[in-house]
């Protein structure tokens, strides 16, 4: 894709999973592995990072890294500050910023494809994906963020909770598999403007009450489109989710 950088940020503290953009998925560190997936489709890449070893272990491997501070609240301000010194080194200009999560080792090149192609459309300034929810669990798990859409496909809300809220009928997964009932996932793609923009505004009562920061764009006005892509997704949050990919015998 032309004139798009992806940005994939990388942190090696985490509460849950110290160190997790390192860890090997089956024998290739993580964040590596998501480097190679966005390259397959983007001929501009980089990972953003506050630590060393991760800049190393990534350049190393042949990746290009950008050293960004460890003062940012989020990794969408990570991701500005990679694309101005990103910008500055290559001496040009990216329309778009695509968001690549940094615990999805397997991510598709279907679902960066479809993310892009969504940002680079006339008006969309910020783009995202989802995907069909096929259980219950998965709608009761905090984990999985929902999102509710309008008729054109545009963010109404997103939530930890279940929503909509299915009133008079217990749902079951089989009657879920029917209905639009959509998981987000979390990547994103943002006309460079529009990042610049985000990471000027206050966090807002919706976001800190969620813990979803695209909340705050949403509560400032700001349109997210949204595309949907049912690939599947294998994203790694704890030790756990790693041993479980690790002992996968095709993936």
């Amino acid at each position: 894709m032309n004139n798009i950088l992806a940005i994939i940020p990388s942190r090696y503290a985490s509460t849950r999973f110290p160190g997790k953009p390192l860890a090997l998925v089956k024998g290739v560190p993580m964040v590596v592995r998501v480097y190679r997936q966005a390259k397959k489709v983007f001929g501009d890449v980089c990972v953003a990072t506050d630590d060393e070893r991760i800049y190393k272990v990534v350049t190393d491997a042949g990746g290009v890294a950008v050293m960004t501070s460890e003062m940012h609240r989020s990794g969408t301000d990570r991701c500005l500050e990679a694309l101005q010194k990103y910008s500055l080194e290559a001496g040009r200009s990216f329309d778009g910023v695509v968001n690549v999560q940094g615990d999805e080792p397997f991510i598709s090149p279907v679902q960066l494809e479809t993310l892009a192609q969504t940002l680079m459309t006339d008006t969309v300034d910020i783009a995202t994906i989802v995907k069909r929810a096929s259980s219950v669990e998965e709608l009761k798990d905090p984990n999985r963020p929902k999102v509710v859409v309008d008729k054109d496909m545009n963010a109404l809300y997103f939530s930890r909770s279940m929503i909509p809220f299915c009133r008079g009928k217990e749902l079951d997964s089989d009657t879920v598999k029917t209905l639009p009932y959509y998981l987000h996932v979390g990547l994103y793609g943002y006309r460079s403007k529009v990042l610049e923009r985000i990471c000027s505004m206050d966090e807002s009562f919706l976001e800190k009450t969620e813990k979803l920061e695209q909340l705050r764009w949403l509560e400032n006005g700001l349109k997210i489109k949204v595309a949907e892509c049912n690939q599947p997704s294998f994203g790694i949050d704890t030790p756990q989710d790693l041993e479980h990919i690790n002992n996968m015998p095709s993936i």
